[in-house]
This record gives C-alpha cells, structure tokens and sequence, in this order.
C-alpha cells in the first residue's frame, strides 16, 4: 500500500464543494483499495502513543464556531482492534497502548468521508506523542512501515505549512495573497522528500521559516511518521498543491512504489 500524507485544511472542506474536496475525491479514486488505514492526525496530538481499539470508532468534532452542519456529519467507519494490537505488537507494549478515548477527529473523517465516502474500509488513528524528539516520531514511522504489505495503507493528516493566526487574518482582511516565507517553507519541504532527506525533515521547524510556519508542530508531525514509513525506492507524488486562505498548504504527497 501506499503511504500518503494529505493536507486536510479547514474542517469546512467536509461539507463544501470545493477544490480540496474535489481533490480529496479523486485522491481516494486514484489510490488502491486497502483493507484498513492508519491514520496519524495532527488533531490526536496527546501524551502518549495511542492507538483507537474500537469495533464502531466515534466521530469527534474537535472544533468550535463552525455551522451546525458540519458538527452533524458522521462518518461511520468500523475500527479494526486487531490491527490495534498488531500496531502495539511493532512498537511494544513499553511505548504504545491501545485506547478507547478517542475516535475519528476532523483530521481523519474530514478528507475520508470524500476518499472513501462508502464508510466500508476499518480505520485505526494512531496518536502523536507531543513529549517526543522529531526522530522518535520518524523511527514510530519506521516501525509502523511493514503495515504496508499487510495491506494497510499509512496516512497522515496535518499540513506542511500551517499558521492559523496569519490565516484567520488574512481571512479576516479578505486577503488571499500567499506569503513568501510559506511558499518557501512548502518548497524546503518538499525538496527534502524529494531527497528523502529525514535529518532535513527533522529539523525543518527550527530554521529559517519552520517558526513561523509551524507555531505549533503538530500538523507538520504527521509527515514524519509517513516518511518513516516511505521507502528509498517508493516515488513521491503531489496530487493535490496549492494554499488555502493564505497560508495553509493543501499539498498531499503520495509515496508508492513507480
């Protein structure tokens, strides 16, 4: 299976006919069918490694001030606990546990409910430790890679720049011009998975214009566990780039074998 890393922007992009929707569709058609996905959301950013161990996972909406009808949007997709306990099993019970807190947040149900609006395929969402170094999460991804040939597709969902306080005020000015230090920061990033260059990819927020497009890591993390995941001879696509009000990349990278 392929592992894909998606930016998955605003939560209205689950109820709008939009560009990124329409692309998130295409994406599930274009990709091959798995038999379950793990899927690391920015948005289950906790301390700890959890993974969701139910038969009938929740939808969460892990947001506030948006429309009625996107907190109404369920997307009931059956969990897999077994392929919980086989993710426990990869990273040992001393570093992973299996939970039934959580469920599907936003990061996840989202871009699936367009990829895979059938509901059909089990989802398991793996969480990001917020205590770890960045090559802790890259090694979770390494460990997690054999998943692929079991049929399990890896995804990630966060974005590769991510800054909400300069989105919302671009959004708020009606301003939707993209700023230079985000362009650069999608070009920087992308150029290191082009290199497959992870110590780049590692050390990508504290230099340059990682500060400003990360405030916060958590929606950068989840491309790490998809490059840990990727292997030296897998191809990287782009299918879906761009920005969304101003400074949210769109960009999904899809690493597959050619």
């Amino acid at each position: 299976m392929p592992a894909v890393f998606v930016g998955h922007g605003t939560p209205m992009n689950a109820i709008e006919d939009n560009g990124w929707s329409r692309g998130f569709a295409e994406l599930g058609r274009s990709l091959p069918r798995p038999r379950a996905a793990l899927v690391v959301s920015a948005h289950f950013y906790i301390e700890g490694t959890c993974v969701t161990g139910q038969e009938h996972p929740p939808t969460i909406h892990d947001f506030g001030g948006f429309p009625p009808a996107l907190s109404a949007v369920r997307y009931p997709a059956p969990g897999d606990p077994a392929l919980a306990a086989r993710v426990v099993a990869l990273l040992g019970a001393e570093r992973a546990t299996v939970t039934h807190e959580w469920g599907l947040d936003h990061g996840t149900w989202s871009v699936l409910l367009h990829a895979w609006p059938d509901a059909s395929i089990p989802i398991v969402q793996l969480s990001i430790d917020e205590r770890l170094r960045p090559s802790e999460h890259t090694a979770i991804g390494k460990a997690i890679g054999a998943l692929r040939d079991e049929g399990v597709m890896i995804i990630g969902s966060g974005n590769i720049v991510h800054n909400l306080r300069d989105a919302f005020a671009r959004l708020r000015a009606r301003e939707s011009s993209t700023p230079d230090w985000a362009i650069r920061f999608d070009e920087t990033v992308t150029a290191a998975i082009e290199a497959r260059d992870l110590s780049a990819l590692e050390t990508a927020l504290q230099f340059g214009d990682g500060p400003i497009a990360h405030p916060s890591p958590d929606h950068y993390l989840p491309l790490l566990y998809v490059m840990g995941a990727a292997r030296t001879s897998d191809r990287a696509r782009y299918p879906i780039t761009g920005f969304d009000l101003g400074s949210l990349s769109m960009r999904t990278v899809v690493l597959d074998a050619p």
